[in-house]
């Protein structure tokens, strides 16, 4: 008989891990070593199941770099004792977690599984249930004695998504992510099914763990009318090292002389441009029109079909491993862990 899969349960925080206190009413967060009083159907899982709670629980809205830094470090050090990983968090930034994690960690051979609710696991009408067992589920499969799924993933409202593909798209409805420029990796129904053509093949060499990530970053979002003096004070921060660059429709921006200008010399100093869609489906393709051609004559890089969280924690992976820019600049363009399609 083959050995039971062991899981990893690391909760940072977030609406899952919250109960409702029946004297007054508020909301705290429970005590992970009870987790199978609060979720009994666990006990029916033929797996070895560990949890790991951060001392403060963390509302996503505060996440930090720091966090991911933890976060893949306790991944690390716990490794070899465990065959998957679940991740509880918030679903506010759950997809730059995700996203940032996949950088962070090289060579993945095993599932980390990112999860959350939309309400709390004390609720009754709870989405985090359902959630919690089948993220579980997830993590502990195996074929032929392998881990099935090997990324960075979330799974929400009965799909598997790539982390790094992912955004959160709702706050009202328990299926609150999106995934529109990559098809889900698995889908829970009667059974789970994998769509294994999607999935991501294991690393081959040693796990590498990367800890440091650079935040000088600054978001430029384009809308009509747009004036030079912001545009201006955005690109001419002091200290920073890229620009992501939210454009309209397929990486179109403003021809005006002035607009140009101001990015040509931001490239002359250093900075990094990075062109990204502001549309959820669809890619940058620059020079499909003269409103991109000039972007792209300038030296401002096309982010093909990135995802803004994977653009910002891809960009903060980059700039911190103390590389060229001539490697940083093709790196962006290069799919690390599935984050983009390359043309």
């Amino acid at each position: 008989m083959a050995n039971k899969s062991s899981v990893l349960l690391i909760y940072t925080g977030g609406t899952i891990g919250m109960i409702q206190d029946a004297s007054s009413g508020e909301l705290k967060p429970f005590d992970f070593k009870s987790l199978t009083k609060q979720v009994p159907e666990l006990n029916k899982f033929d797996i070895d199941l560990s949890s790991i709670a951060f001392p403060k629980p963390i509302d996503s809205s505060n996440m930090h770099p720091n966090v991911w830094v933890q976060l893949v470090k306790t991944i690390q050090s716990n490794y070899h004792k465990y065959d998957g990983f679940v991740i509880l968090h918030g679903s506010d930034t759950m997809s730059f977690t995700a996203s940032a994690l996949s950088f962070m960690l090289e060579n993945l051979a095993k599932p980390v599984v990112l999860t959350g609710s939309q309400l709390p696991i004390g609720i009754i009408r709870t989405d985090g249930k359902e959630n919690l067992i089948t993220a579980i589920e997830i993590a502990a499969a195996k074929e032929k004695g392998k881990p099935i799924i090997t990324e960075v993933c979330i799974y929400f409202e009965y799909k598997l998504y790539r982390g790094n593909r992912t955004f959160k798209f709702n706050s009202a409805h328990f299926d609150a992510f999106k995934s529109p420029n990559y098809p889900a990796l698995a889908e829970a129904g009667v059974t789970i099914h994998y769509n294994k053509g999607n999935l991501l093949k294991p690393g081959k060499g040693q796990l590498k763990v990367y800890t440091k990530l650079e935040n000088d970053i600054a978001v430029l979002k384009l809308f009509p009318g747009i004036s030079q003096k912001i545009t201006s004070a955005i690109i001419n921060t002091k200290g920073i090292k890229a620009i992501i660059l939210e454009t309209f429709g397929a990486g179109n921006a403003t021809t005006q002389a002035w607009f140009i200008k101001e990015l040509q010399q931001a490239i002359k100093k250093g900075i990094i441009i990075l062109n990204i869609t502001q549309c959820p489906e669809g890619r940058v393709i620059q020079g499909m029109y003269e409103t991109s051609s000039q972007l792209k004559k300038i030296g401002v890089i096309s982010g093909a079909d990135l995802t803004f969280e994977s653009a910002v924690t891809k960009l903060m992976f980059l700039l911190a491993q103390d590389l060229n820019k001539q490697k940083t600049v093709r790196l962006l363009q290069t799919n690390l862990r599935g984050e983009l399609t390359q043309e």
